[in-house]
């Protein structure tokens, strides 16, 4: 066994032990945690490969995937503190109840179905504007004596 073969074992050890953390945990730490296992399984496989060509390339890879790494762990501690300050949960099954109650596809089919008949209301001052589909009403007083 050579030395590369050491080293991408252990690096396959750190990508698949990240991706059971990954798929099986229901905690986003946990889970974000696992992510950041697997990119350093791949980046230690990069500068294993990098060690037995001789290049420079597997190195910056490494030094690329640090930084997207270290980005992701930012952007996932962002994540957690405001769903955790919202839910009071870490539970990833929460994510599915923060989108909207109804798909955009029902709410589209259900405005062409119902007909809004337009109301009597009274002219503002305040400018507003026109919902689709209407044509603006005016106060014919207003309008003469604001030309």
């Amino acid at each position: 066994m050579t030395e590369l073969d050491k080293y991408l074992i252990v690096g396959a050890a750190l990508f698949v032990l990240g991706a059971i953390g990954f798929l099986t945990r229901r905690n986003l730490i946990v889970m974000m945690l696992s992510a950041e296992m697997m990119l350093h399984g791949v980046g230690i496989n990069l500068v294993a490969f990098n060690y037995e060509h001789q290049h420079n390339q597997g190195q910056s890879f490494t030094i690329m995937i640090l930084t997207v790494a270290a980005c992701e762990a930012g952007l996932a501690l962002v994540l957690i503190l405001s769903l955790y300050k919202r839910r009071k949960t870490l539970d990833v099954d929460v994510w599915g109840e923060l989108g909207e109650a109804k798909p955009l596809c029902d709410v589209r089919l259900e405005r062409r179905a119902t007909v809004v008949e337009p109301q009597e209301e009274e002219f503002s001052v305040d400018p507003r504007l026109t919902p689709a589909g209407r044509l603006p009403q005016f106060n014919k007083q207003e309008s003469v004596t604001r030309v």
